[in-house]
C-alpha cells in the first residue's frame, strides 16, 4: 500500500504536543538492610562511648564449713567509643523552576531532596559496613566512624595469607589477605565460636556473589531447591539457616564488600544519632534556592564477641 498523493501526515505537522509520561522511573536500589535492622539511639557528643563486660570462666566452687570468705579480684569494664561522622549533601535549583510545569513531580526542589535523602542513607549503610578505622578529625580533616570491619576480631575465620584482624576497638582497620572461597565449614565454625562467646546471631550480611554460594549450603535434607508440583514453581531460597548455634536470616546487601560476610546479633549493634537526618534551608544568595540534607551519627558495637565474620572471600 502507498500513501495517497498530498497526504498531510504527522511528519508534516508542527503543532503536535509532546507525549511525556508523568511518572519518573528509577530502578536504582535504595535498600539499607543493616541500617534499617539495628536500633537508633541518641548521642550527645562527637565521641559516643559505651562499656562492655564479661563473666569470668566457670571454675570449681566448693568451700569448707565455717571458712572465712575472701573477696575475689574483679576486672573493670572496658570503655569503647566511636566518632560521629557527618553526612551532608546539598541541592541548588533556580527560582525559575518553581514556575515551570514539570513532568513527573511538582516542585523540582522537593523531588531532589527526596532523592538526596535516599542516596545519603546508602552512604550511611556503606560506612557502617566499611573496613575503615575511626578518625577523631580536626579543623582540616573530617571525623569518620569505624565500620564493622574495624571492630570484629574475636570470631573471625578464613583470614587469607597476609591478612590480620584489627585490634577490635575501632582504632585500626582489618588487614585484607589473599582471597579464598567462602565455605559452609567456615561459616558453621564461626557460628559455633559466636555461640561459645555467648552471642545469639540472627542475621547474616553478605554480597550477592557470596549469597549465591550460601544457596549451595546443605542441611540435613541435603537439598535447597524444591519444585512445587501444583504450581510448577522452582524455589531456591535461603530464608532461615538453622544450626545448633542459632538460626540466622541471610540478607544480601549491595553496600557490603564482597570479601566480607558478617554474622551479627542485631541487638548488639546500634546507630547513635547526634543529629537526625534533616532537610535545612541555606541562606539565599541569588536567584535560586539552596537546601542541604545533613545527618550525623556513628556505629555502636555493644559487644563484638556477639558478632562474627568470614573474611577474605573470593
Amino acid at each position: 500500500m502507498t500513501q495517497p498523493t498530498n497526504t498531510f501526515d504527522s511528519y508534516d505537522a508542527n503543532g503536535i504536543r509532546e507525549d511525556l509520561s508523568d511518572v519518573i522511573f528509577n530502578v536504582s536500589p535504595e535498600e539499607t538492610p543493616l541500617l534499617s535492622s539495628i536500633a537508633k539511639v541518641s548521642a550527645s557528643n562527637t565521641l559516643h562511648e559505651w562499656q562492655t563486660d564479661t563473666l569470668r570462666s566457670s571454675t570449681t566452687n566448693a568451700h569448707i564449713e565455717g571458712d572465712d570468705t575472701a573477696a575475689e579480684s574483679r576486672a573493670a569494664t572496658s570503655r569503647l567509643g566511636n566518632y560521629t561522622q557527618i553526612f551532608k549533601n546539598a541541592v541548588v535549583t533556580p527560582d525559575t523552576s518553581v514556575a515551570l510545569d514539570n513532568a513527573g513531580r511538582g516542585k523540582e526542589m522537593s523531588y531532589q531532596i527526596v532523592k538526596v535523602g535516599a542516596e545519603q542513607k546508602l552512604d550511611i549503610e556503606k560506612a557502617l559496613m566499611d573496613n575503615q578505622a575511626k578518625v577523631a578529625g580536626s579543623s582540616t580533616a573530617a571525623r569518620r566512624m569505624a565500620g564493622l570491619g574495624a571492630w570484629i576480631t574475636t570470631n573471625v575465620n578464613n583470614v587469607g595469607t597476609g591478612g590480620a584482624n584489627p585490634t577490635g576497638n575501632g582504632s585500626n582497620a582489618r588487614t585484607d589477605g589473599a582471597k579464598t572461597a567462602f565455605t559452609q565449614a567456615d561459616f558453621d565454625t564461626t557460628m559455633q565460636e559466636i555461640w561459645a562467646e555467648g552471642g545469639k546471631p540472627d542475621m547474616v550480611i553478605l554480597s550477592a556473589s557470596q549469597m549465591n554460594l550460601a544457596l549451595g549450603f546443605t542441611g540435613n535434607n541435603n537439598q535447597r531447591s524444591t519444585i512445587g508440583a501444583a504450581d510448577g514453581k522452582v524455589a531456591n531460597l535461603m530464608n532461615i539457616y538453622m544450626t545448633p548455634w542459632g538460626s540466622v536470616e541471610f540478607v544480601p546487601a549491595r553496600e557490603n564488600r564482597s570479601r566480607d560476610v558478617f554474622i551479627i546479633e542485631k541487638d548488639k549493634l546500634a546507630f547513635a544519632e547526634l543529629r537526625k537526618m534533616k532537610n535545612v534551608a541555606l541562606a539565599k544568595t541569588g536567584d535560586n534556592e539552596k537546601r542541604q540534607v545533613v545527618c550525623e551519627g556513628t556505629l555502636v558495637v555493644r559487644n563484638e564477641k556477639a558478632l562474627g565474620a568470614v573474611v577474605d572471600c573470593s
